[in-house]
């Protein structure tokens, strides 16, 4: 117990309850057998900068949910360049030296894309203009993409998806969500919007289309996901990229790595009895 006494950490946001991440945290600590705790915890934009300047010692870090990914930033000793590049920062370490912001949902959607394969240099369409989305702009670079499709309701509204592209080095080109513009012959095809929202797409699923991230993983298969599919195309739920960010959110907090592989049952467990 001297060797790994007793530590917190939690994920933050409002509303919190319904977030899986306890889940993937206290499956990896069983895993490490380090005696530590993590909760869900409500905190809004307006209470995260006294909850995080009064952190105590037994704290060793906490995952944010939106908008607080974004809120932190000015409370932050350090960020990764992770973080420089898309504005959002959901991992946040406690040190001696300070609070430090790091960005997983990257690395999240590129181990995710990974379980179901895409080739080198791929064509990337991604739906949505959100935080989620800018995650995604720079996975797509990650990944060897040059450039990225972005189709989004609002297209006069993407100044922080272009900002992102221009960080990674990646081209971004705009459509606006309209029927005569929908396309979705790409390689690889990440939908970053909420539940419901891309079930409008259905009927643009191609023949034979390619991969498919959708990032709603609760009631899955979407919608999309179901046309996917059904097409011949390989899809790929969010639940994934939630496994994968949080194994790498441990790593940060705990020095130490689980495989995703060992997590993985526990956490679809958990996720269909949510659903």
């Amino acid at each position: 117990m001297l060797d790994n006494p007793v530590r917190r950490a939690a994920v933050l946001g409002h509303p919190i309850g319904h977030s899986l991440s306890p889940v993937i945290h206290r499956a990896a600590y069983q895993i490490l057998e380090l005696p530590w705790t993590y909760d869900r915890i409500d905190v809004t934009t307006e209470q995260l900068a006294e909850w995080v300047t009064s952190r105590t010692a037994e704290w060793v870090g906490a995952s944010l949910t939106m908008p607080l990914k974004s809120d932190v930033l000015p409370l932050l000793d350090t960020v990764d360049e992770v973080v420089l590049a898309t504005g959002a920062a959901n991992t946040v370490i406690f040190t001696p030296t300070g609070r430090h912001g790091f960005n997983t949902d990257v690395q999240g959607i590129v181990s995710a894309v990974a379980e179901v394969g895409v080739g080198p240099t791929p064509s990337v369409l991604i739906i949505g203009a959100g935080a989620t989305a800018r995650s995604a702009v720079a996975a797509a670079a990650r990944m060897g993409a040059r450039q990225v499709d972005v189709l989004a309701r609002r297209p006069e509204a993407c100044d922080d998806i272009v900002v992102t592209a221009a960080a990674v080095g990646i081209t971004p080109r705009i459509f606006a969500w309209t029927s005569s513009e929908i396309d979705l012959h790409h390689d690889l095809v990440i939908s970053t919007v909420p539940a419901g929202v891309a079930d409008a797409l259905v009927d643009a699923v191609p023949t034979q289309p390619g991969v498919l991230l959708d990032v709603v993983y609760q009631s899955w298969p979407s919608p999309l996901a179901r046309s996917w599919e059904a097409n011949q195309g390989r899809a790929a739920s969010g639940l994934e990229m939630l496994l994968y960010q949080g194994v790498e959110q441990i790593a940060l907090m705990t020095g130490q790595r689980v495989a995703a592989d060992q997590i993985r049952p526990t956490l679809r467990v958990a996720a269909n009895t949510a659903d």
